[in-house]
């Protein structure tokens, strides 16, 4: 059974001013900590099959691959490295986004699944800093999303 890191906020927005930015795959660098940039596979860049590399500081990077698309709802992420799998540590991941209508306003729960190399011990000792980061994912999201302002320092910043 995965592991599950999972938050949710609530979006001053409606569910369709809220789709409109989460179905724009190339926004992420702006909410995300530590991404420098984005770029898209060739190919579709939404719904199933859409794929992006996203750029990390010194030069890292990570694949994500839509494996589900609800259309207005939201979907979910596979993380890979190329044709290599999951990176290090993961033995498995993937990072879902779901919309939920509050009356006038959205909820978003962002979700990480994910198993780890080194098995359960290795995801109850990294279990807390997995929670953190999607935390602030979400949270970063939420601003973005209702003010437009970059929350990623890194973004904002010249690659070395």
């Amino acid at each position: 059974m995965p592991a599950i890191a999972r938050h949710s906020v609530l979006l001053d927005l409606t569910q369709q001013e809220a789709w409109a930015k989460l179905r724009d795959l190339s926004l992420a660098p702006h909410y995300v900590p530590g991404l420098t940039g984005c770029q898209f596979h060739p190919g579709a860049q939404e719904g199933v099959g859409a794929s992006r590399r996203v750029f990390r500081k010194g030069g890292q990077y990570l694949d994500e691959s839509v494996v589900s698309w609800q259309e207005g709802v939201g979907f979910v992420l596979l993380l890979h490295k190329g044709s290599n799998g999951s990176p290090f540590p993961f033995r498995e991941a993937s990072f879902s986004y779901a919309l939920h209508a509050e009356g006038d306003a959205t909820r978003i729960t962002l979700q990480m699944s994910y198993s780890l190399r080194g098995g359960r011990l290795m995801e109850l000792l990294l279990g807390k800093a997995f929670n953190n980061v999607v935390r602030q994912i979400a949270e970063n999201l939420k601003a973005y999303y209702e003010t437009g302002r970059t929350q990623n320092s890194d973004l904002l910043q010249p690659a070395l």
